[in-house]
């Protein structure tokens, strides 16, 4: 069971480094066990860039192992120096709370929190935040020597630039998470993204010279997800993807993964679905048989929205994706249409009532009075969905949603949002 779990991971391109890899998997063949992964709420939402180990970990879940939550209470306070090049902004306890709050709502989609092995959550300030300086520096301070912590890659990388010795500190107190969680929970694994591999290894480090008897605990780090061009995963134009439907909507997200190159989406498909192989295999032969159909974009998309967002709001973003195809946006409501045009070009104008004509010229969206009433008359001019012919058409009240602002496609594919100020 434990080398079926981990043959899957590699062919899934899930596993990057290991402490031990014959231990963890005569493990996992012997035991159902405990494993964490952690998060520090450093924002109110996760971006799909942090869910990959979460997803691993979901994966141990389904093989009947228990995952543990680790949301950073206190880490989060201090900053991890990891992959970072200059020193974090320090948060609030209340934004740090609100934080932790918001997070606990989007694990909540990825694991089951029910069943005989249902995940748990926790949160370390509930053991660190009580702790004393002198304790702190007594009983853990004496363990790692500052050797050892100055030949952690996060802690080297950044030595010219500068480290404070809170951020310094942090792959110590990280170290700790995973002693009380050995301690507490018998959680014998921890899994993190590759630029983790100094922090889990501390926390093997504390473990070993905290137990008599020889510790068995483990850790594994997840490959930093890549596109093929090179070009950083997880990003578009407006930034970050982000879990929560209020930064990056369902119908964005849904964009996000539908548009994802050949060159990428059967590895995705591996890493962020928990579709079978053979089922992944065989979209892999239609991108290479009729990539134009874009099959296996299609299932990625449909399957990562509906993980986070829910079957409802997977089918509003198809709906949406569907109109915006066919131009009838009659079909979508105010709400849908700002957000399946929230990054097309915009312009803002003064409410007051203006003939179709001035209003494309002055929106730059004809380039000339000839060329705008050429536009008109020819049908290839539409607002909010219906098209306008007559170039005595004024644009008022009745043409601006919630009062705010209107859709102007001009041709087959270009649209424009005109904001009403």
């Amino acid at each position: 069971m434990g080398n079926e779990l981990i043959e899957d991971l590699k062919w899934r391109g899930l596993l990057y480094q290991q402490t031990d890899e014959e231990g963890m998997a005569k493990l996992l063949d012997e035991l159902k066990i405990s494993l964490y992964c952690g998060v520090d709420p450093t924002a109110d939402s996760m971006h799909i860039g942090h869910i990959v180990p979460l997803l691993t970990l979901r994966r141990f879940q389904m093989h009947g192992h228990q995952p543990i939550l680790l949301v950073g209470g206190a880490t989060g306070m201090i900053g991890d120096p990891s992959g970072r090049n200059e020193e974090r902004q320090l948060q609030s306890t209340e934004q740090i709370d609100k934080n932790v709050d918001a997070i606990k709502v989007q694990m909540e989609r990825i694991f089951d929190f029910n069943s005989e092995n249902g995940a748990r959550m926790v949160n370390n300030r509930d053991w660190i935040g009580e702790m004393s300086v002198i304790e702190f520096l007594r009983d853990y301070g004496k363990l790692i020597s500052v050797n050892y912590m100055l030949a952690k890659e996060s802690v080297a990388s950044r030595l010219e630039s500068g480290i404070s010795f809170t951020e310094f500190t942090y792959t110590l107190i990280q170290a700790i998470d995973y002693n009380h969680l050995y301690n507490h929970y018998n959680c014998r694994v921890q899994i993190g993204g590759s630029d983790q591999w100094g922090n889990i290894t501390s926390g093997l480090e504390v473990i070993r010279k905290t137990h008599d008897e020889e510790a068995k605990a483990f850790g594994i780090t997840i490959p930093l997800v890549t596109k093929a061009d090179g070009t950083k995963f997880g990003k578009t134009a407006g930034g970050a993807v982000w879990l929560d439907a209020k930064k990056t909507s369902p119908y964005e997200f849904y964009q996000f993964w539908i548009n994802t190159a050949d060159a990428d989406v059967i590895k995705y498909l591996k890493i962020f679905t928990f579709m079978e192989r053979e089922e992944i295999e065989a979209l892999q032969e239609s991108v290479e048989t009729e990539a134009h159909l874009r099959k296996a974009q299609t299932v990625l998309a449909e399957e990562m929205t509906k993980l986070i967002h829910g079957e409802e709001a997977l089918q509003d973003a198809q709906r949406i994706t569907k109109a915006l195809f066919s131009g009838d946006l009659k079909a979508l409501s105010a709400e849908e249409m700002k957000a399946a045009f929230k990054d097309v070009p915009s312009v803002e104008m003064v409410k007051e009532p203006k003939s179709i004509v001035d209003l494309i010229v002055e929106a730059g969206i004809s380039s000339s009075k000839r060329q705008a009433r050429e536009d008109v008359t020819n049908g290839a001019i539409s607002v909010n969905g219906e098209k306008v012919t007559d170039l005595e058409y004024v644009i008022d009240e009745k043409d601006r949603l919630e009062d705010a602002f209107a859709i102007v496609r001009r041709g087959k594919k270009k649209y424009h949002m005109v904001q009403f100020q």
